[in-house]
């Protein structure tokens, strides 16, 4: 259950009048996530809001919205464009994840979730994997709270970076999309960087989520997990729905722009609500060789596809 009434507190009143603020224009994303932090380190988190999955509704809610705005034809070459592109930081964060978690001595399994978020899209990565190699509780925590501080602090360096190397909308769209861990700081980092950005990062790192559904496959084999399960992300199926409408039934354009600002301002939400999980007892619980091979991946997928994005893109 999302929200418990019976357990209803200040706290809750709080969140749910700050979250109808953040719908508003004048507080952006990263501004949004440093509110929910505070918050949550001041001991104002909800108890009768099941945080986690009222962020994971909202996040594919807002994603799906965004597909509204989307052209197919700029979808297409955006997601042939970065195919290659893809495919090769997957397989780079992947092996260079192996080697990094053998050298540091973290345990297999943990190194790999990490290796996972970092290739793909961070916690729904890991969510989607960690039954189809049976991880632990501590594992996947671990895993989550090293991805999830990489991932907000992408959220605030990436538009600043793209604009200290003077990169084009295009090419931040791809950059973030590739080296930016989940999906909403992706969209959120993107959307501050202009449309156009936020138009190619959403395209190009929801194409690198599908590769989730092979991934936990091959996972399952490479930890030998015969019964091995993995949940699908449904939410991108109802995405590509969403842009096939848009396009091809033309006469609501008024409503598709609409619901695509809507979805936009509802990504704020989503940070705001994640910005509860950034505490320090999470950081704590990171642990430093954890967090150094998340760091040691993040700089290097980052480095890498920056280069071959500012030569080829």
């Amino acid at each position: 259950m999302q929200i418990n009434l019976k357990q209803f507190q200040a706290a809750d009143l709080l969140c749910i009048a700050i979250a109808l603020l953040v719908l508003s224009p004048w507080v952006n994303g990263p501004a949004a996530l440093v509110i929910g932090a505070c918050l949550a380190s001041f001991g104002f988190t909800p108890k009768a809001i099941n945080i986690g999955a009222v962020t994971k509704r909202l996040l594919a809610i807002s994603v799906v919205g965004l597909g509204f705005g989307i052209s197919i034809d700029q979808a297409i070459e955006y997601t042939q464009n970065g195919f290659g592109l893809i495919v090769g930081s997957i397989l780079f964060t992947l092996v260079l994840g192996t080697v990094v978690t053998k050298l540091l001595g973290i345990e297999r399994k943990t190194g790999y979730l990490i290796s996972v978020g970092s290739a793909i899209c961070g916690g729904s990565a890991i969510a989607a994997v960690s039954p189809a190699i049976k991880a632990s509780s501590k594992q996947i925590s671990l895993a989550l709270a090293t991805v999830f501080i990489l991932n907000a602090c992408g959220l605030f360096l990436f538009p600043v970076l793209g604009h200290l190397f003077s990169l084009s909308q295009s090419q931040f769209g791809y950059w973030a999309a590739i080296a930016i861990h989940d999906t909403s700081s992706v969209v959120g980092a993107a959307a501050a960087y202009g449309d156009e950005a936020l138009t190619v990062a959403t395209t190009v790192k929801l194409a690198r989520a599908l590769w989730i559904i092979p991934v936990a496959l091959l996972s399952a084999v490479y930890f030998k997990e015969k019964d091995g399960k993995f949940s699908f992300p449904y939410f991108i199926v109802f995405y590509i729905l969403a842009m096939l409408v848009s396009n091809y039934v033309p006469m609501f354009d008024s409503l598709y722009q609409g619901l695509f600002s809507v979805s936009k301002q509802l990504l704020g939400v989503c940070l705001f609500l994640i910005g509860y999980g950034l505490t320090a007892k999470n950081m704590q619980s990171a642990g430093i060789k954890p967090l150094l091979l998340g760091v040691s991946l993040w700089i290097s997928i980052a480095s890498v596809s920056l280069l071959i994005i500012l030569a080829y893109y």
